[in-house]
């Protein structure tokens, strides 16, 4: 940001990218307001008080933030960090397919578990393996790409089930997966766009699940899996029933962050 002129910027978001915001421009001496959830667990909040980042609650989800960002903003004297907005999250986050790549050798899984709020990762992985394909570093089939969402936020199941409609009976509430609220996805179309090229698919996990495969896992496998983690586990179970995955299919589900960052949610296990 420093090399291009940037001084001060702006973010909405459910928690851990305006964390990570917050850190880097604490790095580069460089102003930042963070605009979240009030009921984003405090967690959050006090890590990027400590990185001096200016941090402002609204009451309401990650898109009503947005919301008080373009009212912040309304001058344009912020440089605005929102999901593909900017084209550089898209690039880093892209890295996450090179490294699926490698680590499997270059032989692709046959499909992808993603747990898709803004669906940033599951838009970059794709990208990636059409630049691998190019390059000639992968060929055969690529990966069904499947989303998972939260129950109580699901645009991207609604949208996928009906394309033109979903938004009429489309009611968001609060979920424990804070990083899947995201009710109305800058990127919908390009989400919606690789689900369709891959084949993939799109499934909906509730609260008591999400809550329910965080210990399962980790009893079993001594794992504390953050809630989006814990949804695309949870979600394994219906895909095979569907026949959207098979039993015997290769499969890599992410986990995009650790249960260990939400005390609050732990205490209600």
């Amino acid at each position: 940001m420093r090399e291009l002129g940037i001084n001060k910027c702006i973010i909405p978001t459910a928690g851990s990218a305006g964390v990570a915001l917050a850190a880097y421009c604490a790095r580069a001496s460089v102003h930042c307001i963070v605009v979240m959830p009030a009921h984003t667990p405090d967690i959050f909040k006090k890590e990027c008080e400590l990185y001096q980042a200016e941090v402002v609650l609204v009451d309401g989800l990650i898109s009503d933030c947005a919301k008080k960002v373009n009212e912040i903003n309304a001058s344009q004297s912020y440089f605005d960090i929102s999901t593909l907005k900017e084209p550089y999250r898209l690039e880093g986050k892209k890295t996450m397919g090179y490294e699926i790549a490698e680590q499997m050798n270059w032989m692709l899984p046959d499909a992808i578990v993603y747990p898709a709020g803004g669906g940033t990762g599951l838009i970059a992985i794709w990208k990636s393996f059409q630049e691998m394909i190019r390059m000639g570093w992968i060929s055969g089939s690529l990966p069904k790409m499947i989303a998972v969402q939260a129950q109580n936020c699901a645009p991207v199941y609604a949208a996928y089930n009906d394309p033109i409609n979903w938004k009429n009976s489309f009611h968001p509430k609060p979920s424990i997966a804070n990083g899947l609220v995201v009710p109305d996805p800058f990127g919908m179309d390009l989400i919606q766009k690789v689900i369709y090229e891959s084949g993939g698919d799109v499934e909906v996990v509730s609260d008591q699940a999400i809550m329910g495969g965080i210990k399962d896992v980790a009893k079993a496998e001594g794992i504390l899996l953050s809630p989006e983690g814990s949804a695309t586990w949870k979600a394994l179970a219906t895909l095979v029933e569907k026949n959207a995955i098979k039993r015997s299919d290769t499969l890599l589900l992410l986990n995009t962050g650790s249960g260990d960052k939400d005390p609050e949610m732990l205490s209600m296990l």
